[in-house]
């Protein structure tokens, strides 16, 4: 599986063509981001280094006891059960493709059972908390409009840092409160803008404006040099909120993200709907939030209830 003349390397390995091929196919038919393209590939450039090392070096000879000896050498390795679940699921995927392409008679992967590991709940802030960091940018602050009008669209989406990074001034229609975001596999979905992001997208526009380096300039936030900020830059910021509003250590900028969909939920909103608005793909990828808002629910009425 290692050999070849494959073109591409990962991590300084050249890829045989078997590989080079399903990542084309990732790329041009499942439209795959160039992170994913090397996920992919660095999962399974570990898997051929493995069978190679067994004398394995066509894929047809692959078994599944071949799969669960490289999954086991990846725990004494040390790596984590989330690690081990990715590569799995990398493998199947080739495998999947090269059964598609009659090249093999048998998925050798589909069969093997991935590590189970305990779904750690995601740490979320209550209303009151997010209300203060939504309060946190203050009049000392060179750019407290836009930094509040960034913060209170996070909010009001639920969308990512790196989609509302992305975030042109023509994707949000402050008339019908609405913003087009750009999720992952570059699949749009629309997500409302609450009256407080109306507001406070009203008052940073014409500060934009005036701000953008050049006339065509289209990005919706833009840095002290009148461009798009980067997700970094982003990132940094919020930390610097997050700090200011005197939350935990454990708030990242997805916490609001994480916030958005459990008081959604909190509030009585329909599980698909949560979906919709998160751009989830699958709806068990939403249901965590279903387990966070039943963990608050609890600790409210332990807090509460005399005969708890």
């Amino acid at each position: 599986m290692t050999g070849g003349a494959g073109g591409d390397t990962i991590h300084g390995v050249s890829l045989d063509p078997e590989l080079e091929r399903f990542l084309v196919h990732l790329q041009t038919v499942r439209d795959a981001s160039p992170h994913t393209l090397r996920a992919y590939g660095t999962d399974l450039v570990d898997l051929a280094r493995f069978l190679e090392e067994r004398g394995i070096e066509e894929a047809a000879r692959v078994q599944p006891h071949d799969i669960r000896l490289w999954l086991s050498g990846m725990t004494e390795r040390g790596l984590a059960p989330s690690t081990r679940s990715r590569r799995l699921s990398s493998a199947r995927a080739f495998f999947r493709f090269l059964l598609r392409e009659e090249r093999i008679e048998r998925n050798p992967a589909a069969a093997v059972r991935g590590p189970r590991s305990a779904r750690r709940l995601p740490h979320v802030l209550s209303t009151a908390e997010v209300e203060r960091l939504l309060s946190a940018p203050g009049p000392s602050d060179r750019f407290r409009v836009r930094d509040r009008a960034l913060l209170e669209v996070l909010y009001s989406t639920g969308c990512r840092v790196g989609e509302l990074q992305a975030l042109d001034e023509d994707d949000v229609d402050l008339r019908g409160g609405l913003a087009r975001v750009e999720g992952k596999g570059r699949k749009e979905r629309l997500a409302p803008l609450g009256r407080y992001a109306v507001a406070a997208l009203r008052e940073w526009l014409p500060r934009r404006l005036e701000l953008a380096a050049r006339p065509g300039e289209r990005a919706l936030f833009l840095n002290r040099f009148g461009t798009r900020l980067s997700t970094r830059s982003v990132a940094r910021l919020l930390g610097k909120y997050i700090l200011r509003a005197g939350l935990v250590r454990k708030t990242s900028p997805h916490t609001l993200r994480h916030s958005f969909a459990t008081h959604l939920l909190d509030a009585g909103a329909d599980l698909r709907s949560v979906q919709e608005l998160l751009g989830h793909r699958n709806l068990e990828t939403t249901q965590i939030y279903t387990h966070v808002s039943v963990e608050r629910m609890r600790k409210i009425y332990d807090r509460a209830h005399p005969r708890s």
